[in-house]
C-alpha cells in the first residue's frame, strides 16, 4: 500500500492511500489522542489491510502540527479549560473541516464521489466520527462507521482526569453544552436515524468511563458492539505520534474493521 501525506488547502493534515478501483468505497478516519496520535501513526496501526478502499486519515485540530503544547501532559498542566478550550473546539473544528477535506482528497486520490462512504475513529477521533455521522450523514451519504475504544461521553472522562489536573474540573453552562454535544449515548437516536451501519470495537481492559459508556450505548441496540480481551485504550506503543510497528491489538482491530467494512460496504449504494 502506497500512502501519501500532506495538508489540504484548508490546512488539514492527512495521510491517504488509493484503492485499486476508482469506484471502491472511501473510508475517512481520525486518530486517538493516545497512541496512535497522528495520521501517519494511525495509518501504520490501522491500515485496513486487505480492504480495497480509498483510505484517508485526517489530523485532529489542536494536535500534532496544529498544537500549541509539546504534549498532552503539558496541555493538562497549562491551566487551559479542557472542555471549552480544548475538546469542544477540537471537536467542532473537525466537524467543520470534514466536507471540504473529503471532497478535496477524494479528487486527489481518484476516488469516485458516487461510491460508498464510511468513517472511522479511535477515542476522541471516534467521537468526531460519530458526530460526522449525526451531522453530515445525510448530506455526505455515509453508509457505515467504525468506532474504536470510543469516547462516547465526554463528561465522565473529564471527571476521571481530576487526579491529573491542577484542580478538579468545575463545570459551567458552556462546558455543559459541550458535554451534551459530545454525549453519543444520549444522541444515539440521531445515529440510528442517519441510516449508517455502526460497529463499536472496545478493549475489555479500557478505562472504566469508556467501557461504561460503551455498555450503555450497547443496551440501546443502535449498532454492533465487539469486545477484545486484553486490550486497554492505546492501539500503538508510546509515544505514538509517528508510524511504528503494528501491535497485536491494532492488528486484531484492523482485521475486524476491514472485514466488517468489506461486508457492509460490498455493493452498498449511497442513499440519495
Amino acid at each position: 500500500m502506497t500512502w501519501i501525506d500532506g495538508t489540504t488547502t484548508t490546512g488539514v493534515p492527512y495521510i491517504a492511500r488509493a484503492a485499486a478501483r476508482p469506484e471502491a468505497p472511501t473510508v475517512v478516519g481520525w486518530h486517538l489522542l493516545d497512541p496512535p496520535s497522528s495520521p501517519a501513526a494511525m495509518a501504520a496501526a490501522l491500515p485496513l489491510a486487505g480492504l480495497d478502499a480509498h483510505v484517508i486519515y485526517l489530523g485532529l485540530p489542536l494536535t500534532g502540527a496544529r498544537t500549541v503544547h509539546s504534549g498532552f501532559e503539558e496541555l493538562l498542566a497549562s491551566g487551559i479549560d479542557m472542555v471549552t478550550e480544548f475538546y469542544g473546539p477540537m471537536h467542532e473544528q473537525a466537524l467543520t473541516e470534514f466536507p471540504a477535506a473529503l471532497t478535496e482528497l477524494r479528487g486527489l486520490r481518484g476516488a469516485s464521489d458516487a461510491s460508498a462512504l464510511a468513517v472511522l475513529g479511535g477515542s476522541a477521533g471516534a467521537s468526531v466520527a460519530a458526530d460526522v455521522v449525526a451531522t453530515h450523514g445525510a448530506s455526505s451519504r455515509i453508509a457505515a462507521a467504525v468506532l474504536m475504544n470510543p469516547m462516547l461521553r465526554l463528561r465522565p472522562m473529564i471527571d476521571a482526569m481530576a487526579a491529573f489536573l491542577p484542580a478538579p474540573y468545575r463545570w459551567s453552562a458552556a462546558a455543559d453544552a459541550v458535554a451534551a454535544r459530545m454525549d453519543f449515548v444520549a444522541r444515539a437516536p440521531e445515529l440510528a436515524a442517519s441510516g449508517a451501519r455502526l460497529l463499536v470495537i472496545e478493549g475489555a481492559d479500557d478505562e472504566p468511563p469508556i467501557i461504561e459508556a460503551v455498555r450503555a450505548f450497547e443496551q440501546l441496540g443502535v449498532g454492533e458492539v465487539e469486545y477484545v480481551d486484553g486490550v486497554a485504550h492505546a492501539l500503538a506503543e508510546w509515544p505514538g505520534d509517528a508510524a511504528a510497528p503494528q501491535t497485536s491489538a491494532a492488528r486484531e482491530y484492523d482485521r475486524r474493521a476491514a472485514q466488517w467494512l468489506e461486508r457492509v460496504l460490498d455493493g452498498a449504494v449511497p442513499p440519495a
